[in-house]
Formats: structure tokens, sequence, C-alpha cells
């Protein structure tokens, strides 16, 4: 892997929480998408999204697409107890999904208040640290960390 592609990796974790391959490949494995049917699903060209996946572009640039992979991650947990024709559905009402100008998450209340929990029993140092120990195997729980990092004091 190319120093380029790496960093392009590590700026998508600390965008998206894990690399967008990742992010896609666990919606196209529960959904049952080709990655031709993902872009056409999040309203993206299938060249630009092959670029996101292999690491050769770093950042959705239309936040409607980025919130409609929010909604297609959502989707992924409850598409078990869905019947076909509901996901199908559900599949196809995500493309009119718009989105707002965060590049990052949505975070839950649990989750900041993990955050708020990790900022006092850790300073910056001692979180980005621990985020960097966790990033390869553990990438969402590093990116945890890391929100934690940027808002410590001390």
């Amino acid at each position: 892997m190319s120093d380029d592609v790496a960093s392009t990796l590590t700026r998508q974790r600390e965008l998206y929480g894990e690399p967008l391959r990742d992010l896609a490949d666990r919606v196209m494995g529960a959904l049952g998408l080709t990655q031709g049917r993902l872009a056409r699903t999040l309203g993206l060209s299938a060249p630009m999204l092959s670029q996101l996946l292999s690491g050769r572009r770093t950042k959705i640039g239309n936040p409607a697409v980025v919130q409609r992979l929010y909604v297609l991650l959502e989707l992924v947990d409850e598409a078990p107890g869905l019947a076909p024709e509901e996901l199908a559905a559900r599949i196809e009402a995500v493309h009119e999904v718009q989105g707002t100008y965060a590049t990052t998450r949505p975070t839950s209340d649990s989750e900041e208040a993990t955050v708020a929990g990790l900022r006092e029993v850790a300073g910056p140092a001692d979180l980005r640290g621990a985020a960097d120990l966790l990033a390869a195997e553990h990438p969402r729980l590093s990116s945890l960390l890391r929100k934690a990092a940027e808002g410590a004091h001390g």
C-alpha cells in the first residue's frame, strides 16, 4: 500500500469512523447490493465510488451522499427483520434522503456520554496513544478515542 493510500485511509477513519471500503463492504454484504447499485443508491458515479473505496480519493463531497450512506448503515442493522419487499423499498427510498453539511457520522447520546467519560479518566496524549494502538483492529473504538482526545484538557 502506498503512503498516499495509507494516508487517505487514515483520514477516512477520522472522517467516517473507518475506511469507506469497510463501510461499503458491510452495506453491500448485508443488503445484497453490488458496487454499481450502491453507487446509484448513494447518488455517486461508479468511478467516483471506486476511487473512494480504493483510497484514491479521501472524502465524499456531497453531504446528501454521506447522509445516504449513514441511512444504509442503519438499515444494515434492521435488514434481518425485514421482508425482502420491505428491504427493497427501503433501499430504493434512500436515494431521496437529503443531507446536511456535516462530514462526520451523527453521534448518539450514549456516544457523547462515553466520550465525556473518557475525557474524565485520561488526557489527550493518552487517549491519542490508545487510539493509535487500536486503530488497525478496532477502527470505530479508535475513532471514539480520538474524538475524546480532541476535546480533552490536560
